[in-house]
């Protein structure tokens, strides 16, 4: 059900009691700007935005630093040699 906000304010028990049979919709001058919904959806909700959420390659480095900080572990990285590059030989 769609409700103005003052109407959503004066009867908000009424507000709560429909959000158990379909959520409600609360506007403020035509635009939707709330919505009352059963905390079961809410919380499915909730779980699935966690699933959808992706790492990041940022989050995958702070947490590869923070287990190289708990296991004492560091990377040694070899000093820089020079390689066969074909493309600078082929140059007159």
């Amino acid at each position: 059900m769609n409700w103005k906000i003052e109407e959503a304010q004066q009867k908000f028990s009424e507000v709560i009691d429909a959000a158990v049979a379909e959520p409600q919709l609360i506007y403020n001058q035509d635009k939707v700007v709330a919505a009352v919904i059963e905390i079961e959806i809410f919380q499915e909700f909730l779980a699935w935005q966690q699933q959808q959420r992706q790492r990041s390659l940022a989050d995958a480095f702070t947490q590869l630093r923070q287990l190289c900080a708990e296991e004492n572990y560091t990377i040694e990285i070899p000093d820089r040699e020079d390689r066969f590059n074909p493309f600078v030989d082929s140059l007159p």
